[in-house]
């Protein structure tokens, strides 16, 4: 059996649409899709300044406790939808 590590991804889903085109990025530490050209766009560069923020610090994504990781997305301007879990 083989057990790979799983690696953590940014996921960003843009909602809004102005036209029938239906974008899709995938890039290092992100998947990105949706959204309207401009939408689309934003998101690609938050995650590349998310990205060179990491690179600077000498991380990867992995790396991060949740809140660094709250941090530097806050830096970049990034909209964080956090799992709360099982409440009860």
């Amino acid at each position: 059996m083989v057990c790979r590590k799983r690696k953590a991804r940014l996921l960003g889903v843009g909602l809004d649409r102005d036209d029938e085109m239906v974008r899709i990025t995938r890039g290092r530490n992100f998947h990105l899709v949706g959204g309207s050209r401009d939408t689309h766009r934003s998101m690609q560069e938050k995650c590349r300044r998310f990205n060179e923020k990491l690179s600077t610090r000498g991380k990867e994504l992995d790396d991060l406790e949740h809140q660094e990781f709250l941090d530097l997305a806050a830096e970049c301007r990034m909209n964080v939808v956090q799992h709360r879990g099982n409440e009860k």
